[in-house]
């Protein structure tokens, strides 16, 4: 499927663009740690807004949700919460305030400010480092996999190479280049890097997905979806069995399916929304959705640009999203069909842009989703050397260093992890498999540690260390264990052993400073479980409040799950011709709104 010149040029003077930038601003991304990984917290929210929403826009992920929306239709909907997507809104509503207020550049620097510099926060402070570490070095493997099965649709060049003892496809080897290339810029311009290509990239996609959303809508006709589809697949709702049957349709569907684990899709429903709550309440993981929060001028600049990403995002991704599958449903099915059992639905995207998009407008398009890839990757990038540097060898090896002695360190960093991170990626099986032992099986092990250390006084760093010891090896080994059991149905069982490393922590590790307990409290301010260290605080200062607002923080998570939801369903509900639907969407759109407007928004403090 070879590419037009002209679509060849303009994805080439895309590349060159972000690459000129980069090195543009090198000088003042270079000036200090601060500049190089928080832009000097100078970078306006809107821009951190649309830089995370870029960033969110990768395309393995854009991939594995072309494909899901393919296979399950409208229920697809609900698939993303086993990341939970909408953990956005937990940040919106209180996390970023809580995060912000630190003060700190990374997680594990953050870990000093809750649990001190005794000897358990310092293997509290290794074990976050190491769980950032092997976060990054997973996508890093996820998105290898979904941008080489991406690029080999369009390039016409075989790459493949032949080492002898194993031979490097020609996908990989078109992942290696454009992996370094992204390197390449992320290395010389730290955030500021980061954010200024990713602005430019979210335009650019945005008027990609305008066009392929128009492309959709004028093409196909709601009796061309419904011939093209089994029952209930335009159903955003759903029993405990899935009830979709492609018998007739794609017959290779159902096979899907069955291998996915999510016939059950009650059952996976309940452990989506049970694994959600405690990853959401958590906090962000340490990678680059926190350090955009920690990047904000302030609590309610973190506040706004986590709410901000979801506005821009959802709408117009999904138009895009929607606009290809139903384009691949009308016109590829009957050639899926007849491809028996050998069918990788996870090209379904790159397939969908070559036969439908047309020349000069798929350059670029084509620009847009690199540009995603890259700055998603980038944002990886740009995130775990902080830990390393700042958190290992600033921390425990070389206090005294020079800023550049730091930036130096972190070049070398970067290119470590990318290298690790890209072996890891050569023996991944499929991008699915990817999603799903990240998002459920290594937060599992992140999840129980991290509510913790919000809500609970008495939790110690022994038992921080302890329950993400407990969890990352839980992650590890239990997968192996029951081989052919989907990972989000090991989240509880993970869980699980992570609480029980918590819980000996606790009880065998000694109680954290009272001080320090006193000025995490003093300046972060959490809901939970913290009277003796109130009582202590208001021994001192009498007039100081307490957070009392747990309830109305729920009552606007619950609020604002919808409301995201609603981003998702209308351009679905709209490509699909679902107009009562989309209509009911709209004014549950609205009336979320006006409630959050009143009861978070009005309410965020200024500075």
């Amino acid at each position: 499927m070879n590419l037009a010149t002209v679509d060849i040029v303009i994805i080439l003077c895309y590349i060159i663009i972000t690459l000129l930038f980069g090195f543009y601003v090198a000088k003042k991304a270079s000036k200090d740690m601060k500049s190089y990984f928080l832009g000097g917290n100078e970078i306006p929210w809107y821009y951190l807004g649309l830089s995370n929403a870029s960033g969110m826009f990768d395309v393995s992920g854009t991939m594995w949700t072309v494909t899901i929306l393919f296979v399950y239709g409208m229920k697809s909907a609900w698939l993303p919460w086993l990341w939970p997507v909408w953990n956005q809104v937990f940040i919106m509503i209180f996390m970023a305030a809580w995060l912000r207020r630190s003060n700190v550049m990374t997680g594990a620097q953050w870990i000093t400010y809750r649990f001190g510099s005794a000897m358990g926060a310092k293997l509290s402070h290794i074990i976050v480092t190491i769980f950032a570490v092997i976060s990054t070095l997973g996508f890093i493997a996820y998105f290898f996999e979904g941008i080489g099965k991406f690029a080999i649709v369009f390039f016409p060049w075989d790459l493949s190479i032949d080492l002898g003892l194993f031979v490097v496809a020609s996908e990989q080897s078109y992942a290696l280049i454009i992996i370094g290339i992204t390197t390449l810029y992320t290395l010389k311009g730290g955030m500021y890097s980061v954010v200024g290509t990713e602005v430019i990239q979210f335009v650019i996609m945005t008027i990609s997905c305008l066009v392929i959303g128009y492309i959709a809508f004028t093409t196909v006709t709601a009796e061309q979806i419904a011939m093209a589809t089994p029952e209930n697949w335009n159903n955003l709702f759903f029993d405990m069995k899935l009830d979709l049957d492609w018998t007739g349709y794609i017959d290779s569907v159902n096979e899907k399916i069955e291998k996915d684990g999510f016939s059950l899709f009650g059952f996976l429903f309940m452990m989506m929304i049970f694994k959600g709550i405690f990853a959401s309440l958590a906090g962000p993981v340490p990678s680059y959705d926190m350090q955009r929060v920690l990047s904000t001028k302030n609590e309610a600049e973190a506040s706004k640009m986590s709410a901000f990403t979801i506005i821009v995002l959802f709408v117009p991704r999904y138009l895009m999203i929607t606009g290809f599958a139903v384009l691949g449903l009308v016109y590829l099915g009957p050639e899926l069909q007849q491809a028996g059992i050998d069918v990788d639905f996870e090209t379904i995207l790159p397939v969908a842009i070559h036969r439908f998009v047309p020349i000069g407008f798929k350059g670029l398009l084509l620009a847009g989703l690199l540009a995603a890839f890259m700055g998603t990757f980038a944002a990886f990038i740009n995130a775990a050397p902080a830990y390393i540097v700042n958190d290992i060898y600033k921390k425990y090896i070389n206090p005294k260093a020079s800023d550049k002695t730091y930036i130096k360190y972190s070049y070398l960093s970067s290119v470590l992890i990318v290298l690790v991170g890209v072996i890891g990626g050569f023996f991944a099986s499929s991008i699915n498999e990817l999603t799903i032992w990240l998002t459920s099986a290594l937060y599992g092990g992140y999840a129980a540690a991290n509510v913790l250390k919000w809500i609970w006084w008495r939790f110690n760093s022994y038992g921080y260390f302890g329950g993400m010891l407990a969890g990352l090896i839980a992650a590890t080994i239990v997968p192996g264990i029951f081989p052919d059991t989907t990972a989000i149905y090991l989240f509880p069982g993970i869980l699980l052993i992570s609480f029980i490393g918590c819980f000996l922590g606790v009880i065998l590790g000694k109680r954290d400073d009272i001080e320090v307990l006193k000025n995490f409290y003093r300046t972060t301010k959490p809901w939970g479980w913290w009277k003796p260290v109130i009582d202590a605080i208001q021994k001192e200062d009498p007039d100081f409040l307490p957070n009392k607002n747990f309830w109305r923080d729920m009552f606007n998570c619950g609020i604002g799950i919808i409301w995201q939801m609603t981003f998702v369903l209308v351009p679905m509900y709209l490509i699909i011709k679902e107009y009562y639907s989309l209509a009911f969407a709209i004014v549950l759109m609205i009336i979320t709104s006006v409630i959050l407007k009143r009861t978070w928004y009005d309410k965020l403090k200024t500075k």
